[in-house]
């Protein structure tokens, strides 16, 4: 599925292709996608295939086409503080975008079938957190991943506002899959080869609408002779975890207003503006008389001096204005330096920075 758009050079140009051809509509879709590199999400042997709009497989790693996340993301309409479950994560690829979406204090949930897989996801978002120069410039809800069915979630689990299917979901597995969200949620999943966007209006009323044609992999049916019950999926978010975002989001604010205090409430001197001046031209007048020309200049006495004095207003403004030749200073990671600099035991300053090395 997919190749409904043209391939891109790099994870940019793929982004501007995505949004030419109309599957990226919001700014805060485009910039969750171009925050993330899809390449990181390859094997080493096969990143060549990574911005083309095509599905990839390899083993049970599995990416949909970029023209089918844009899609989903766009039909989930995510807010920040929302609370979202991917059945079938995969490689979490989709999670991650999701989680720069949600904030801090969101929930971003992901049940995947495969332990290799749920290994695989673990490692794709380790890199993307301790790497990736756009993690700072977003507050991240975390993805938690469980192995299991997403068909053996029990009925008294959490509900959801956003639910998001990855393999195409069988007509008797409608009602399970409404079930997972809150009222006012809204799913999105693969059903009976459409990719469908379901909004719960009330406690048993819906709405449905087909975004477009799709072929996704059937799900995988639970097999009961391992167990006779349902597989419950525990996902609380850790104390510590919680207490890593309320002390990051505190530190910011204190950043915030010591760079406000010093830029006097963030007030800057408004930008100078060239003055445009008027220059008197000096008049030539040409007399035709019979077959000779003759040609006189009329001209004030005090324009010489006026013209000397306006170049050289001018000449005094235009240096005022260049730009420093200095060199702009590197850019700096105020939060970074802030933690840094706190009273604390190096190990828990790391663990606040997510053990990023820059």
């Amino acid at each position: 599925m997919g190749g409904a758009v043209s391939a891109g050079e790099d994870n940019d140009e793929l982004i501007d292709n995505l949004k030419e051809a109309q599957y990226i509509r919001t700014e805060l879709v485009e910039q969750a996608f171009r925050a993330i590199d899809r390449a990181d999400y390859y094997l080493e042997e096969f990143k060549d295939n990574a911005y083309k709009d095509l599905a990839w497989k390899h083993g049970n790693i599995h990416l949909s086409a970029p023209c089918i996340y844009s899609e989903v993301m766009e039909a989930l309409d995510l807010q920040p503080g929302l609370s979202f479950l991917n059945l079938g994560s995969g490689t979490g690829y989709l999670s991650s975008m999701v989680g720069l979406i949600l904030g801090p204090f969101g929930v971003n949930h992901g049940v995947e079938l495969h332990s290799d897989v749920i290994e695989y996801a673990k490692q794709k978002l380790d890199f993307f957190i301790k790497t990736s120069d756009s993690f700072d410039k977003f507050e991240f809800c975390e993805p938690s991943f469980v192995t299991g069915n997403c068909l053996e979630i029990s009925p008294d689990c959490t509900q959801y506002d956003r639910v998001y299917c990855g393999a195409g979901v069988q007509k008797e597995h409608e009602d399970y899959m409404k079930n997972l969200l809150k009222v006012g949620g809204i799913l999105v999943m693969p059903l009976e080869e459409k990719l469908t966007k379901i909004t719960r209006t009330g406690p048993s009323a819906w709405e449905t609408k087909k975004i477009l044609a799709v072929s996704f992999a059937p799900l995988i049916q639970p097999n009961h002779t391992d167990s006779g019950k349902s597989r419950l999926v525990h996902l609380l978010r850790s104390l510590q975890d919680l207490a890593r975002i309320a002390i990051q989001g505190t530190i910011k604010k204190i950043i915030h207003q010591e760079t406000m205090s010093k830029n006097g409430n963030g007030l800057k001197n408004p930008p100078r503006f060239k003055r445009r001046r008027v220059r008197r031209r000096r008049m030539e007048t040409i007399v035709f008389l019979d077959k000779e020309v003759f040609a006189s200049r009329i001209s004030n006495p005090s324009d010489d001096n006026n013209n000397c004095e306006e170049t050289e207003d001018e000449r005094r403004e235009e240096e005022e204005m260049k730009p420093s030749e200095l060199k702009p200073d590197p850019p700096v990671n105020f939060l970074r330096e802030k933690v840094l600099s706190l009273p604390l035991p190096d190990p828990l300053k790391y663990y606040l920075l997510y053990y990023r090395e820059k």
